[in-house]
């Protein structure tokens, strides 16, 4: 049962005009400019693989970031919840993209692999249930159609 509806909205403004638009598939740029009301500008592209500026994010990276983002601010929300101090949280996320030879693809899996420091060393068991715990209620994982596999490390802080 759905609690409120939540709204997000952006712009994403193509930049990569080079004078002939898309005349030619290598005539342009991917560059494009995603743009969040009150936020910095993200600046984007393609993957370099297909075309695009490596100094730029693709939707790849941020499909990644944001399900790794999702899991941590869950992940801290259910620490709370169960009196688990997490005093260290970071992330070293990847994800596997396949393509096919109609020029599609998709995202096969993600791999989140938290490591997690506790103030509590009586609390390093309890951090798998909470990972579990963060998946299920995960916006951005409960709205993908690929598995998200966690490999998590807990440490304590001591």
């Amino acid at each position: 049962m759905a609690l409120g509806e939540h709204h997000y909205s952006l712009t994403v403004r193509w930049t990569g005009n080079l004078g002939d638009g898309t005349s030619t598939y290598r005539g342009y740029s991917r560059d494009h400019d995603v743009a969040i009301p009150g936020l910095p500008v993200l600046p984007g592209s393609a993957d370099p693989t297909f075309h695009g500026d490596r100094e730029r994010y693709n939707p790849e990276q941020l499909l990644l970031a944001a399900l790794a983002q999702c899991h941590m601010l869950s992940f801290l929300h259910v620490a709370v919840r169960h009196g688990v101090v997490v005093t260290a949280y970071e992330d070293a996320a990847t994800g596997l993209m396949r393509t096919n030879n109609d020029g599609s693809g998709q995202f096969e899996s993600v791999t989140l692999n938290p490591r997690v420091t506790v103030a509590d060393a009586g609390h390093v068991d309890k951090v798998a249930e909470l990972h579990h715990e963060a998946n299920r209620l995960c916006f951005i994982a409960r709205s993908v159609n690929f598995p998200v596999h966690h490999t998590p490390v807990t440490i304590t802080a001591s």
